[in-house]
Order: structure tokens, then sequence, then C-alpha cells
């Protein structure tokens, strides 16, 4: 494991990362209730993976892990194999994504446009079966593995920035408290460095977790149920978890769109389904905040928008879309 620390704000805003806004979602919520969404569509990539791309490259090149010899290597399902490769061209670095054969056309095109090589891996083992062969590769050559779900400058990239936009956004808007911050759970990333940096400042704030079924490739999204646990994943910090199934996900991500006009992918809507559940056993004047991880672009080749919820549903069952 590398990168213990959290990065600084500067570290990534070397890299383009600046903070992206909260959007009011409160008309979808129960009455009394004010929900918002991190609009992280608003990064260089389109999702909140470029805050741990840049993260976790500005502690290797500060701990001397990166020169002019470096060939880097990451497991991924799409968002931040396509966020590090951004920042892997920048800085003229060789990249090696590792990604389940299933994941969306766009994410495929978007790597090999920004340079990236692929391995793939059979879709059926999702993102743990990438994790697998990515480990089996950076142990037979010289590749640098700055590994997501090991690298702790993950969660630090949201202790560092996440939490604190939330923070300071929330006090932006006159809001003296915070009541519950729901995230969808992948690394564990988002939701152990954002919980971090909000309990010092929100001290009863409930920090739950959307979590697929087991068994379920939902939004790419992991249960802690199908046997890895990513070793940054803070348990501690939960307070409760969510079940989301893939059909919720879609429906809700299809009323973002009619309704608000918030064209948002498959995650967010599993992120803002949760959200319900949770506002629903709150009291009123209660303020939420929840994460709109990526946009909806990303996956209109898998159906996800168009025909019934049902076609949609068995269109994207077994894909990784996240």
């Amino acid at each position: 494991m590398i990168a213990t620390e959290s990065p600084s704000r500067a570290d990534l805003a070397r890299y383009g990362i600046s903070a992206t806004p909260l959007v009011d979602l409160s008309k979808l919520a129960p009455e009394g209730i004010t929900l918002y969404g991190k609009a992280e569509w608003h990064l260089p990539t389109g999702s909140l993976k470029d805050r741990i791309a840049a993260s976790m490259m500005a502690r290797a090149r500060s701990e001397g892990l990166i020169d002019s010899t470096t060939r880097l290597l990451e497991p991924s399902s799409g968002n931040t194999g396509i966020a590090l490769a951004r920042i892997a061209a920048l800085e003229g670095v060789p990249l090696t994504v590792v990604a389940p054969d299933n994941v969306s056309s766009e994410r495929i095109d978007l790597l090999r446009a920004l340079g990236a090589d692929i391995v793939f891996t059979p879709g059926d083992e999702g993102s743990n079966g990438a994790v697998r062969r990515a480990e089996r590769i950076a142990e037979d050559t010289g590749f640098l593995m700055l590994h997501q779900y090991e690298n702790q400058a993950n969660p630090g990239a949201h202790e560092a920035t996440t939490g604190p936009e939330i923070i300071e956004q929330l006090g932006r808007r006159g809001h003296q408290r915070l009541d519950a911050f729901v995230a969808t759970l992948g690394t564990g990333g988002t939701l152990t460095g954002v919980a971090r940096a909000i309990r010092p400042v929100f001290g009863e704030v409930r920090v739950v977790a959307a979590e697929p079924p087991a068994g379920e490739l939902i939004a790419g999204l992991r249960s802690l149920e199908d046997g890895y646990i990513p070793p940054i994943f803070d348990g501690a910090q939960l307070d409760g978890k969510i079940l989301v199934r893939t059909r919720d996900s879609i429906v809700m991500a299809r009323r973002l769109l009619a309704e608000l006009g918030l064209f948002v992918g498959p995650s967010a809507g599993a992120a803002v389904h949760a959200s319900l559940k949770v506002a629903r056993r709150l009291e009123p004047g209660s303020v939420m905040v929840t994460v709109l991880c990526d946009a909806g672009w990303k996956y209109l080749s898998t159906g996800v928008f168009t025909g019934s919820v049902d076609e949609a549903t068995d269109r994207v069952l077994g894909k990784t879309l996240w």
C-alpha cells in the first residue's frame, strides 16, 4: 500500500480539481426535508473519480514513485481508469487499465482516446475480477499499481476536498446542521473520506451507504457480502446501509432527468433512491447531502434511458456500469 497521507487542495488543483456545486433535490424529498446532491459531473472527465486519480498521482509523485521509467497499472470498471488516463497523459506516463469486458463502449472509447492500454477480464466477475487480475500482473511485472482499493490517497481526496466543500457550501446556504450523508459503496473511499471530514463539524450526522444486494452488479457498485472488502474502507464510519436494486437505480436516474433535468448515471440514481429512504425516517427541518457520481452520457449505449424500465433493467443486468 502507498500514499498514507491526505493530499492538499493545492495538490489536487494542480490537476484541475476544483469545487463542484450542490444542486437542490428537495422536490423529490418528503415535505420539510432539504436534500442536496453534489454534482460531480463538473469535474474534468465527468465523475468524482477525478478527485482520487489526482490524489493518488500527487501522492505517488511526492513519494518519488514517478519517473521516466514508470508504467502505471490500475483495475477499474471505467471512471477511475478514465480519470487516471487523463492525468497519466498530462504527465507522459503510460497506463494500462484492467477492466471487465462488459463496461460500456463509451468508457472503452474514452480510455483509448486518452492513450491507455486495456486488459479485459470476464464481465461476470465484476470489478473484483479486475482487481485480482491486476494484482497478478503487478506481481509479475514492473508496473506501479496505485490501486484505488488500497490507496489511502483515495479517501484522503474526499477528506481534503469533497467533505470540506460540503461544509462550506452548506454554510453559505445558511445551514448549521447536516443530518445525513448518503453515498454509494464502491471502493468505500467517498464514504470514508467525507465522513472523516464532516463528523467533527456535524457530530450527529448519519452516514449511510447505498449498497447493491450480493451478486448484483448494480452500476458497478459492490456488496460487502460478495467477499471483498476494500482495505481503505472504514466500516466504523457507517451508521447504516440501504440495499438498492438495479431497477431502483434506473427508475431514479430517469426521474432525475424528467423532473429536475439532471442527466446522471445509474449510480447517482442509486444514491438518491437510498437518500429518499433515509429521508422518510428524518424529522421535518432535516438537511441531507448525497453524491451524484457522474453524468448519464457514459451510459447511453447500455440502454438505461430508452424503452421501458423492465426492458432497460434486463439490458443492463450483468453489466458493469460504474
